[in-house]
């Protein structure tokens, strides 16, 4: 075994996963903000172990002094609802001119024999370290819930069993990466239903947190009473979960405060303008 400092090692690796972590993460807040649906459902990450890459260079006889060539020291998994929100992504990161791709596998439509489903892209994504740019491996895997829901299983059992499963074992895994399959494909028959329906949920949490927003600002304005009444009145259209009237209550408090603005400007212009930008 060779004596490097694994510590040192894996730096430049970390720091690829946490800035890789934040760009996707920062992605998907921008997809949900311009197009109110995101492909993207959560992002997670991690580095091999030390012991995990001693391991796999010895299964591949990777000699240490070329650990470098492993494609999955750090390895981030994108979470998608759907199968065709994987094609999405994965265009959208061949796309980046902040990472280069230099490898797939699509083990969505070539399935590995044990179920495995997953679709892997292998990016060069450049680290600025205090010894200047380096250039890292690292492995994206596009996977939907219940593809990774069967692959976190799968790990579990190859990990009690030191990756030679009973075939009975076997055999359930794949009945259940059939399952995990037809239900991705159930799903996706009635994507665009889920979707409205997400849609119309955020809608409405966005206009609820709007309206509380406002109704704030109008306390800040000093306009109590108003604030008060608008608070009622909120109360109220919660309980009977009345879209439309929740509407109204947001145009009308939206004017309010709007009419309030106005006031504060007329009487003193300097500090208007920042109790304006504090609203």
């Amino acid at each position: 075994m060779d004596g490097r400092d694994w510590g040192k090692f894996l730096l430049p690796y970390e720091q690829a996963l946490e800035e890789l972590k934040v760009k996707f993460k920062t992605l998907r807040s921008e997809l949900k903000n311009r197009e109110e649906y995101s492909p993207i459902e959560f992002v997670t990450g991690r580095v091999k172990r030390v012991s995990s890459i001693l391991e796999k260079a010895k299964r591949l006889q990777i000699p240490l002094e070329q650990v470098e060539q492993m494609e999955d020291i750090a390895g981030l998994r994108i979470m998608c609802q759907f199968v065709q929100d994987i094609e999405v992504v994965s265009k959208l990161i061949e796309q980046r001119q902040d990472m280069r791709v230099v490898n797939v596998k699509d083990y969505i439509t070539n399935y590995k024999e044990s179920g495995y489903r997953s679709y892997h892209m292998i990016v060069e994504y450049p680290v600025q370290t205090s010894l200047g740019m380096k250039r890292v491996l690292a492995e994206i895997q596009l996977r939907t819930l219940a593809m990774n829901f069967w692959a976190t299983i799968e790990h579990s059992l190859n990990y009690k069993y030191k990756e030679k499963l009973p075939d009975e074992v076997k055999m359930r895994l794949r009945k259940a990466a059939e399952a995990a399959f037809q239900l991705d494909q159930e799903m996706s028959s009635i994507r665009q239903e889920i979707v409205d329906a997400q849609k119309m949920f955020q809608d409405r949490s966005n206009l609820v947190s709007k309206i509380l927003s406002d109704i704030q600002s109008l306390y800040f304005y000093r306009h109590v009473r108003e604030a008060a009444a608008f608070q009622l009145r909120f109360n109220e259209l919660w309980e009977q979960e009345d879209p439309v009237a929740l509407r109204k209550l947001a145009d009308d408090v939206t004017a309010a405060l709007d009419r309030a603005k106005q006031a504060e400007l007329s009487r003193n212009p300097s500090e208007a303008g920042d109790r304006g930008g504090g609203a």
